[in-house]
């Protein structure tokens, strides 16, 4: 009997030391991506980007007065910015934080068109940005864009971040902290 209890103690040791866990690994044949985790974990794919284009007028009608009462955040970035780069990882906790609310997030790449092909679907899909990108050809954009559209903003840096709620709006040049995008988002409620 000692034998017995004694051989089921060592196996049990022997089993639990071995344990492994198991990993699998997935890569993204469109954008090149590998990601591994444990075999039991969720791992959330890269929605695909979707190439929307916007003209210079789309763009006017989507950023103008809305009759309703859904607040509308609109970045400009570039894949290439690196402030632009930092701010968006604010921008997603917020997204996910406020998606249960009256608020859409826009961003418009100001990529050149060269790099709408491949630079831009890996870099939106790496930050899953993908349902809420569009692109804005620079080239097509008349001087008269600017002036139009916004009260601060010329067209000359980015970020800019144009957050509008009825009547009201808020414009901001340069990279957002977490904190200032939280205050700006607040000033809407």
């Amino acid at each position: 009997m000692k034998n017995l209890i004694s051989s089921l103690l060592l196996l049990t040791i022997i089993v639990s030391c071995n344990k492994e866990t198991k990993v699998a690994e997935t890569t993204d044949t469109a954008t090149g991506y590998s990601t591994t985790a444990p075999a039991n974990e969720v791992v959330e794919a890269a929605v695909p980007f979707n190439k929307v284009e916007w003209t210079p007028e789309e763009a006017s009608k989507m950023l103008g007065k809305q009759n309703n009462d859904t607040l509308y955040v609109t970045n400009f970035f570039a894949t290439w910015c690196g402030p632009c780069v930092k701010e968006i990882p604010h921008f997603k906790a917020k997204m996910a934080e406020m998606k249960d609310q009256k608020v859409k997030f826009t961003f418009v790449s100001l990529d050149e068109r060269s790099d709408w092909d491949e630079v831009v679907p890996k870099f939106v899909e790496k930050f899953q940005l993908s349902p809420n990108v569009v692109l804005l050809d620079g080239s097509k954009i008349t001087p008269d864009f600017f002036p139009k559209n916004f009260k601060q903003w010329d067209g000359g840096a980015i970020p800019f971040t144009l957050m509008r709620k009825g009547d009201k709006t808020d414009e901001t040049l340069g990279s957002m902290s977490e904190e200032m995008l939280t205050e700006k988002l607040n000033s809407f409620n």
